[in-house]
């Protein structure tokens, strides 16, 4: 069985013991039905220790942090900017954007968002499942919902805007991040952005519309692959 890694938000200290939250207990004890002595390990930005049980009764669990078996490294410098969709397609878009390793995860509402609202509580839940998944340090940040017109106003000189456009015929290369130190990856509604948003979004001096496919893609779709084709460009820079 491979060995359970748990995000743990807190400051670990080598040699030291600590309680478990409730749902940490209850994973434990009631999915994993682990034993005292079984390890574990724990992550957070800092990095990653190696742990062991030694305390585990049905409501309480205590371990100790053993040894550090990784380091911390940079985050990314890539953010997803994503107008919502329905509940489904945007559980899968939060999940693939974090095993992508986003940084950040940006909910914009635009004039064609079906979907005006994001529980916060079980998206994080959803990001951090995927960084214990994916083997990550860090899960995403995920920002407050934030209007279209404002997200573009807020975007400094020192992001590139990859704007995913169906209009687009542009293939990003790595000319187009040369001395960017971030990057922001654009995807819009189902139904595409207003005219009058392309508008407003063309306007950016800091913008690269691309192209992703010939073909029309589902929002969850565009996600992995403008990430993916970001990505591809940023690791090979």
């Amino acid at each position: 069985m491979s060995t359970v890694r748990l995000y743990y938000p807190e400051n670990i200290t080598e040699n030291s013991t600590s309680l478990l939250s409730k749902e940490h207990t209850h994973y434990i004890v009631n999915v994993m039905r682990l034993k005292r002595g079984s390890k574990i390990n724990f992550f957070n930005k800092e990095g990653e220790w190696l742990s062991e049980i030694v305390f585990l009764d049905r409501d309480r669990v205590e371990i100790k942090f053993l040894n550090k078996i990784k380091e911390s490294f940079p985050a990314s410098n890539i953010e997803l900017a994503i107008c919502l969709v329905k509940k489904n397609p945007m559980e899968i878009i939060l999940q693939k954007a974090t095993e992508l390793g986003v940084s950040r995860i940006i909910p914009i509402i635009s004039e064609r968002t079906e979907v005006k609202d994001l529980n916060l509580e079980r998206a994080n839940k959803i990001t951090i499942e995927a960084t214990e998944q994916s083997n990550q340090l860090n899960p995403p940040k995920i920002s407050q919902m934030i209007d279209l017109k404002d997200f573009i106003n807020s975007i400094s000189k020192e992001t590139k805007l990859f704007f995913a456009d169906i209009n687009s015929k542009h293939t990003p290369s790595l000319k187009d991040i040369e001395g960017i130190k971030n990057i922001s990856i654009l995807i819009g509604p189902e139904g595409d952005f207003s005219p009058s948003e392309r508008e407003l979004i063309l306007k950016k001096s800091n913008v690269i519309p691309f192209s992703l496919s010939k073909n029309i893609l589902r929002t969850d779709t565009a996600v992995i692959s403008a990430i993916s084709l970001v990505n591809f460009i940023n690791n090979n820079h």
